[in-house]
């Protein structure tokens, strides 16, 4: 377990199989999307890509809240930006697959979680939530059905 300039952990493994197990972006109960909440996202930008070789996508200029940077990498993708103010430190997201973002939504609450925002549609038709567990963990739920 390593962090990044700016304190967001991450892990770094080799599994021992030769190649994972194939399976699809948008199958259900996987990770979707892999996004950080950087220090400086410019700068993040620099630190991954160096060490991984991941390459930018789209850039999307979300206003105030600055740029939102896309990347690929080896057929998976994910996306950065500095984080918000509000924001106590530097992190990383993850968004898992689900078939509705409504339904999760009742699952959380039902559960005793806490909807933070959303659901909400982003750029290419997906709709997310972000939320929290009891404990007060943070996730993120993403569907192509709202």
């Amino acid at each position: 377990m390593v962090a990044d300039p700016d304190g967001a952990t991450f892990i770094l493994f080799k599994g021992n199989v030769e190649a994972p197990p194939a399976h699809s972006a948008n199958e259900v109960g996987r990770i979707g999307w892999n996004e950080l909440h950087a220090g400086n996202w410019e700068k993040a930008w620099e630190f991954y890509s160096g060490l991984l070789g991941w390459t930018k996508e789209t850039a999307v200029d979300m206003g105030p809240m600055g740029t939102y940077q896309t990347f690929e990498t080896g057929g998976a993708g994910g996306g950065m930006m500095t984080r918000m103010p509000q924001t106590p430190a530097p992190f990383w997201l993850y968004y898992i697959n689900v078939e509705s973002v409504e339904a999760a939504v009742r699952r959380i609450e039902k559960a005793g979680g806490k909807v933070m925002m959303g659901p909400h549609e982003v750029p290419g038709g997906a709709w997310i939530v972000q939320g929290s567990d009891p404990q007060g963990a943070i996730f993120a739920v993403t569907s192509q059905n709202r």
